[in-house]
């Protein structure tokens, strides 16, 4: 899987987006999923930021780092909003110009459970390209988070990948200390503390109260590489119809930037229900070809 292609598979997960994965599968098709090691380090470090005075014109200033974002208090440290174990969010992806859906996406809150000492959540997402379009590239993949309760940092992230026919296995345990082993019976990655998995960065902005709290960074490691992530309030009742219903939700711009500089390709917009349930009712991916509809079908 080319480095692009597996960036988008998590944050298809983050954002709720498999449309903005089949985009780069068709952009950048490549050879199939390499098989990770059984047991490596992985270090997961943020790439060196571009520094504001040398920024191109035109050009975005690079987000903030983990240790910056810390000391300006920007990102609450607990969000305040509660996850429901047993919750199950479908979703159905469609690109404006096919008018058919590519793809459906379940989210599931399993459980809260002890995980290695921490009150965790444990969090599912399952992806699967539908007919027609499974016969260009068949896709059926499964992504299991293990997060801490309250921060929903990540403990433990999991892909199981089937695509075109090639499957791989990937468990990696995070670690923030250079003192600690690697855990025998997963990859140990590398992490600054707090660092989220794309499973939970996504429950983690359903916790904020975007009505105090206009914009958020988080660090965010995908399984493969480590990520800046700033989520923006742009609005805080946008009316949202979906075939789960109607909706008054808050408005999200997603940003993301790798080594300080910024994801051009495609923009991100989360939309959140306004009721306690603080449902992701709705994203919309804009690609260079088209705009591509994430939408909650069921939820229960």
């Amino acid at each position: 899987m080319g480095k692009k292609v597996a960036l988008v598979v998590a944050i298809v997960v983050l954002l709720l987006v498999a449309a903005g994965l089949l985009y780069w599968k068709t952009r950048h098709p490549g050879p199939g999923i390499a098989a990770r090691l059984a047991h490596p380090v992985t270090t997961a470090p943020a790439g060196p930021e571009r520094e504001a005075g040398n920024a191109e014109p035109g050009t975005p200033t690079a987000a903030p780092s983990v240790e910056t974002s810390e000391k300006k208090g920007s990102t609450p440290a607990e969000p305040g909003f509660t996850l429901r174990a047993g919750e199950s969010l479908e979703f159905a992806a469609n690109v404006t110009k096919l008018n058919s859906t590519i793809a459906n996406l379940k989210i599931v809150t399993a459980e809260r459970r002890n995980f290695y000492g921490k009150n965790s959540w444990h969090l599912q997402a399952f992806a699967h390209t539908e007919n027609p379009y499974r016969m260009v590239f068949e896709l059926d993949d499964q992504f299991d988070s293990y997060s801490e309760a309250g921060n929903l940092a990540s403990r433990q992230y999991e892909m199981h990948l089937s695509e075109r026919g090639q499957k791989v296995d990937s468990v990696q345990r995070m670690v923030s200390s250079a003192e600690d082993p690697a855990p025998a019976e997963a990859t140990a990655a590398r992490v600054p503390a707090g660092t989220r998995d794309p499973l939970g960065l996504l429950q983690y902005l359903r916790g904020i109260d975007w009505s105090k709290t206009p914009e958020i960074q988080s660090p965010v490691y995908d399984g493969r590489k480590f990520y800046e992530v700033r989520a923006v309030l742009l609005g805080k009742a946008e009316a949202v119809q979906v075939p789960a219903g109607n909706y008054t939700a808050s408005k999200i711009a997603i940003h993301v930037y790798e080594g300080g500089a910024e994801m051009k390709d495609a923009r991100f917009l989360l939309y959140l229900s306004n009721d306690a349930a603080r449902l992701p009712v709705l994203l919309e991916a804009v690609l260079p070809f088209a705009t591509a509809r994430v939408e909650l079908s069921k939820a229960k």
